[in-house]
């Protein structure tokens, strides 16, 4: 169920981050638990982006401005490698722009108390695991609707960032059949 561009609100855009780093030879990403604020976003997962400023020029500046705001990571240190569908979210009025970033070393974080609850980091083989896609009936514009999501240790990811998720999965799922995983070099990180 997908709503039409709300006219009410400025339509705005944003970008966020599909970060992906090494550990332990696994492959991981990072998603933030915004805290609790009066807003449409209050006390969810998503991944670390936000609203597009001026001083950006450009959405993937956005993308790793606020990747570093929310996460203290060093935008030097991440390596644009793609991106995926920008995304409307229409109870914001936002076109979420999705970026793909990679980092060579697994990061030391320093998430910024108010706008970070906690960071949830997790493998790309646990978000591949079925066992963590789930479904639920929510409440939305006063309609019961079924509403598909990834259950990553008690933490509910849904709406755009769990299209995005999906999204980035599908690619990943289609390069490894068609590249190999071996030709995916871990390093020792």
């Amino acid at each position: 169920m997908r709503r039409p561009v709300n006219t009410d609100l400025p339509l705005r855009n944003g970008g966020v981050m599909v970060l992906l780093y090494p550990r332990d030879f696994v492959w991981l990403t990072v998603f933030i638990r915004r805290p609790e604020y009066n807003g449409v976003h209050s006390d969810q997962v998503s991944f670390p982006g936000g609203m597009y400023e001026e001083r950006d020029l450009e959405l993937v500046n956005t993308a790793l401005r606020e990747t570093m705001e929310e996460t203290g990571l060093p935008v030097s240190a991440v390596t644009v490698i793609g991106q995926l569908t920008p995304l409307h979210i229409p109870v914001s009025n936002v076109t979420v722009h999705p970026f793909v970033g990679i980092m060579e070393r697994s990061p030391v974080f320093r998430p910024d108390p108010t706008e970070v609850r906690y960071l949830i980091e997790t493998s790309l083989d646990e978000l591949q695991d079925n066992e963590h896609r789930k479904t639920r009936i929510m409440r939305i514009l006063d309609r019961d609707v079924l509403v598909p999501y990834f259950d990553i240790r008690g933490n509910m990811i849904w709406g755009a960032t769990a299209m995005i998720l999906s999204e980035f999965l599908e690619v990943v799922r289609k390069v490894t059949r068609d590249k190999g995983v071996e030709d995916y070099n871990l390093g020792t990180a």
